[in-house]
């Protein structure tokens, strides 16, 4: 089926039985400025990384996971260093 899954269920019939706006209804609502839809999230930065599959062995993985939370930025910066220091 392809409801929208965050519209609003109408069960009142007479505009004056319509819920009452909070703000959390706003805090949700779709934002328009010249009539053009402001996105949410994280902007689009001009440099992005790329996707890739990489095959490493697991206990380089475990390492860097068990640094907690950003390990591939973390895994990212290690490969910038050593790239540094081993430039073709």
């Amino acid at each position: 089926m392809n409801e929208n899954k965050n519209s609003i269920k109408i069960d009142w019939i007479d505009p004056d039985d319509a819920p009452e706006l909070t703000d959390a209804f706003f805090e949700q609502a779709d934002e328009y400025r010249d009539g053009i839809l402001v996105k949410r999230g994280r902007p689009i930065q001009a440099v992005t990384k790329t996707a890739i599959k990489l095959r490493l062995d697991p206990d380089i993985i475990a390492s860097f996971r068990a640094m907690g939370n950003g390990w591939q930025t973390r895994m990212n910066d290690a490969l910038k260093e050593w790239l540094k220091d081993h430039a073709a």
